[in-house]
């Protein structure tokens, strides 16, 4: 079955920055596109950034565009979201995800950006 697991987030001063990591599992990663995702308190889950197949394609949120890379190893089944200069309105549960989704998600992880 699908496995999704998210890690690295945490609580970090505005400006500062923060790595997300997801391990894939259950499907053939090197053949999905994948994303990032998050979720604040009382809002609708929205897309973050996403990556092609073979990392040649990246598609990121005017939101984030210039502040958030995204990556993924293949070798390793992970995708990961660099992001520099955090905002508090970048606070939200992070989630990764093939594009289009699977049905299920993972934990997701929390990000908090507060001083």
């Amino acid at each position: 079955q699908v496995q999704l697991v998210e890690s690295g987030g945490g609580l970090v001063q505005p400006g500062g920055s923060l790595r997300l990591s997801c391990a894939a599992s259950g499907f053939t990663f090197r053949n999905r596109a994948m994303g990032w995702f998050r979720q604040a308190p009382g809002k609708e889950r929205e897309f973050v950034a996403g990556i092609s197949w073979n990392g040649g394609s990246t598609d990121y949120a005017d939101s984030v565009k210039g502040r958030f890379t995204i990556s993924r190893d293949n070798a390793k089944n992970t995708v990961s979201l660099q992001m520099n200069s955090l905002k508090p309105e970048d606070t939200a549960v992070y989630y990764c995800n093939a594009r289009p989704p699977f049905g299920s998600w993972g934990q997701g992880t929390q990000v908090t950006v507060s001083s």
